[in-house]
């Protein structure tokens, strides 16, 4: 990361590839089935596992030889098929499920103590009063502090069975005694929308960050809660959103679009074409609707933005969308782990397919990104390089692009300065949340007991934080300098946001950072048109 010309490439492209757009249906490895029991090939890799096992000199992990084997076979397929490990596939499931069972906290491990960064909205702890900068130190009794111990097995103590009771030893500034809670192991959700909140007197604003088997539950609630406010008008922004479930997607679309209008169709390798219709009276028929989009959109935020400007519903706004129409099924090898296998093209109504060539290669694939970035194509819709030949029409006569990506209605160009890409980098990857979690331990009483009216009056980022964030960037070893006198006001606002998150949660992050945001601003400007 080092040089002042370094591009941050957005970090939702690799997720993009390990989400994308998946049927909800899971298919299990059966060992049994003519399909796999017969296949010469299954066959020949089981007697060499068996060679190996058996034969070899040497003891060798065949395990990691499979795994190896299954990357390198699906390295020759597309750049969305994707193998997942026995170890990472409970957490990419239940990611993608919408909850878990648990006590709800997210935390860090400091000096071998577990502490509470903040209690999951909805979860047990919160709803039972744990708060952020607790220390858990025991579970059940059992002792969770100065001892080696991994995250998995911290996870492990505080997972558990729905409705199984946990006691938790805590420790709180400020108060001398440990706190006892008693609670039960619950559902925690794990939220797709992270946002809703209305922009103007009339526009309400949604945010989804993926699609995950409560998605479309979440949206409609926060339709529901939008217009008793009186939003005439939807902002629906899928910037980042790198997919997720496809019927998700499907009944999203559908709330805007009228009965009987096709939403999409897929064509799977033996030509079979399904078509997906409109098939109920949607909540937002007859308002107005914008699609945000950027070039992180992908997948299942590609269906949704495809549906609309096909059927000439709402505008797109922001730039050209990543370019993935593939779709996957999610199957189970057996042993725990599973592939993501595409088995389907989509297509939007009109016919075009979205997705960006990969003949080069995953490498070229997935350095696209760079590729717009020095085309120009961020900056000037001019540069957006579109095939003739891939021309089609919607029904009111707007002209559209098949062949990667959707181009946006209205173009917002990108601002590619590279410092301000260094700042998004480090507070969406996540490098800003242990430097505010511990500018909160310094008055962590304080920062619990404010409201959010008193944090956005009284709160204030110092000169002395921002030298204290340069301090912690080069004591990590990023090869960063300090923050430019133009970036500061960016700096101030990326870390009021990041508190805000850990004190108030994601609608209220997303709040701050909508602030002056270029795509939003224009949102705003077309509403008020006639």
């Amino acid at each position: 990361m080092k040089g002042k010309n370094k591009i941050y490439t957005p970090l939702l492209l690799s997720i993009a590839c390990a989400i994308g757009l998946i049927l909800g249906a899971r298919m299990d490895f059966d060992p049994t089935d003519e399909l796999f029991s017969a296949n010469p090939k299954k066959q020949k890799l089981n007697r060499l596992i068996d060679y190996i096992d058996y034969e070899y000199v040497d003891d060798v992990n065949t395990d990691s030889i499979v795994d190896v084997t299954v990357n390198k076979i699906l390295e020759n397929l597309d750049p969305h098929s994707v193998y997942i490990p026995k170890d990472e596939y409970r957490r990419v499931t239940e990611n993608m499920k919408g909850d878990f069972v648990g006590i709800g906290v997210s935390f860090y491990k400091i000096q071998d103590t577990i502490v509470v960064i903040k209690a999951l909205e909805g979860g047990p702890s919160e709803k039972i009063g744990i708060r952020g900068g607790d220390r858990i130190l025991y579970a059940n009794g059992e002792k969770l502090f100065d001892r080696e111990i991994s995250d998995d097995s911290i996870t492990t103590q505080l997972k558990g069975k729905a409705n199984t009771k946990v006691t938790l030893k805590i420790l709180r500034k400020g108060i001398e005694d440990l706190l006892t809670f008693k609670l039960k192991r619950g559902k925690v959700p794990l939220k797709s929308v992270n946002a809703t909140y209305m922009l103007t007197q009339d526009l309400g604003y949604i945010k989804i960050d993926r699609f995950s088997e409560t998605t479309y539950e979440e949206f409609s609630q926060s339709i529901k809660d939008l217009k008793k406010e009186g939003a005439k008008q939807i902002a629906l922004d899928l910037r980042g959103n790198p997919g997720g479930y496809l019927s998700e997607a499907i009944n999203i679309a559908d709330e805007f679009i009228k009965d009987d209008k096709l939403i999409l169709f897929t064509k799977n390798k033996s030509g079979a074409i399904e078509e997906t219709y409109a098939q109920r009276k949607g909540a937002f028929e007859n308002g107005k609707v914008f699609v945000l989009i950027n070039e992180n959109s992908a997948s299942a935020s590609e269906v949704v933005a495809g549906a609309l400007q096909d059927n000439d519903v709402g505008t797109i706004v922001g730039r050209r969308s990543y370019g993935k129409g593939l779709v996957q099924r999610e199957m189970e090898l057996g042993d725990g782990s599973a592939v993501r296998l595409t088995i389907a093209r989509y297509y939007t109504p009109t016919g075009r397919s979205i997705q960006k060539p990969y003949d080069n290669g995953n490498e070229s694939y997935f350095n696209d990104y760079m590729r717009r970035y020095k085309n120009g194509e961020l900056n000037s819709e001019d540069s957006i390089e579109v095939n003739d030949s891939l021309k089609y029409e919607t029904p009111g006569g707007k002209i559209v692009y098949g062949g990667g990506g959707i181009i946006p209605d209205i173009f917002v160009p990108k601002d590619t300065d590279s410092e301000k890409e260094k700042l998004t980098f480090f507070l969406r990857g996540g490098y800003m949340s242990r430097f505010v979690f511990d500018i909160l331990e310094q008055n962590r009483a304080y920062y619990n007991s404010i409201s959010k009216k008193v944090f956005r009056d009284e709160i204030v980022i110092t000169e002395e934080m921002i030298q204290d964030f340069d301090r912690y960037l080069k004591n990590m070893n990023l090869g960063i300098e300090k923050t430019s006198e133009a970036r500061k006001p960016l700096l101030k606002k990326y870390l009021k946001a990041e508190i805000a998150q850990q004190l108030f949660g994601t609608n209220v992050f997303e709040r701050y950072l909508n602030e002056d945001d270029r795509i939003i601003m224009k949102v705003i400007q077309l509403s008020k048109e006639k």
